[in-house]
């Protein structure tokens, strides 16, 4: 197949692996990208020297594509961009802030540049500021989200209609079936996290693999929507910050609870009820911990039979 994200990342099918904090390190990236898509490498929980072993380490594994993603609120942000152009990556995805901040200083590098989204607002402010492509994230996804709560099935056909730019749709999409409808509302891609943070390949602990895979319909929720929106799933950390709401508390003392490390000890350390276990609603019908490549083939194959499925429907 071949679109223009295809044709934008020199990739066999168009389908990124999100940039997760705690999962997303260099076996991960580089198992996606050899199945065929693109990886991502999610810098957001790494210091600068460990982003660079990372991207040293995908480059010895895959010779192809891969990218790094940067919030744009990271406060090592400037050696974080530094290490990528010293390293010669040729693809960045930014999030969490501004896209006119950096995207001319990376494009200068000739690094291609895409800026994640949750609003037709901010999808506007790409084009201006002369991204490549947007990520439009719908309220589904895991972890930091939009306030507006756009789920991905408005976000991606309002978006499309006002803005000229590549898509990615991302948010609720982890199979096949969520893929073709992604593609039907006028995306041209998929960004994938959920599914992929429950693979061999994802650096996450295995209690929260596994906590993902136990996960119902329900067990996720956005709340903190007073600091920076996150969808958790219901835990004892959970429950501590309903109690603090039902008290009132203000946002120093939501950010006082939320302390520092959360997501390091819940995703990476596998502490299941202190930590902040960051995953999107796609988690009630993830049920397995496959391969990164059997992720990648099964949304590739399901698409196709989904597509097939609904044109036999009809008699065009």
């Amino acid at each position: 197949m071949t679109n223009r994200i295809v044709e934008l990342f020199k990739i066999k099918y168009p389908i990124i692996q999100g940039g997760m904090i705690w999962c997303s390190g260099w076996e991960l990236a580089s198992a996606v990208s050899n199945a065929g898509g693109l990886g991502l490498i999610g810098s957001g929980s790494m210091y600068p020297e460990v982003l660079k072993e990372h991207i040293q380490k995908c480059k010895a594994a895959t010779d192809k594509p891969f990218g790094v993603n940067v919030p744009l609120l990271y406060p090592d942000i400037e050696k974080h961009l530094e290490i990528i152009v010293n390293e010669g990556v040729k693809i960045v995805f930014t999030s969490a802030g501004n896209p006119a901040k950096y995207t001319s200083w990376l494009k200068s590098h000739g690094i291609t540049v895409v800026h994640v989204v949750a609003n037709l607002k901010f999808a506007k402010k790409c084009e201006e500021a002369g991204v490549d492509a947007i990520v439009a994230e719908g309220f589904e996804a895991g972890g930091h989200n939009g306030r507006e709560e756009t789920t991905t099935m408005c976000l991606i056909p309002m978006i499309r209609k006002q803005c000229n730019l590549p898509l990615i749709a991302a948010g609720g999409i982890g199979n096949g079936e969520s893929m073709a409808a992604a593609l039907c509302l006028g995306a041209e891609g998929v960004q994938v996290g959920s599914r992929f943070a429950a693979t061999h390949e994802s650096s996450a602990h295995i209690a929260f693999k596994n906590e993902i895979i136990n996960a119902k319909d329900g067990s996720t929720e956005l709340t903190l929507k007073e600091l920076t929106p996150v969808r958790l799933l219901k835990n004892e950390f959970y429950k501590e910050v309903q109690t603090a709401y039902a008290n009132n508390a203000n946002t120093e003392q939501l950010h006082e609870l939320l302390g520092r490390g959360r997501a390091k000890k819940g995703m990476f350390e596998g502490n299941l009820e202190d930590g902040e276990l960051e995953i999107g609603q796609v988690s009630a019908y993830i049920n397995d911990i496959v391969s990164a490549k059997e992720v990648v083939d099964e949304l590739i194959s399901g698409c196709k039979l989904a597509l097939e499925r609904v044109n036999d429907q009809f008699d065009f």
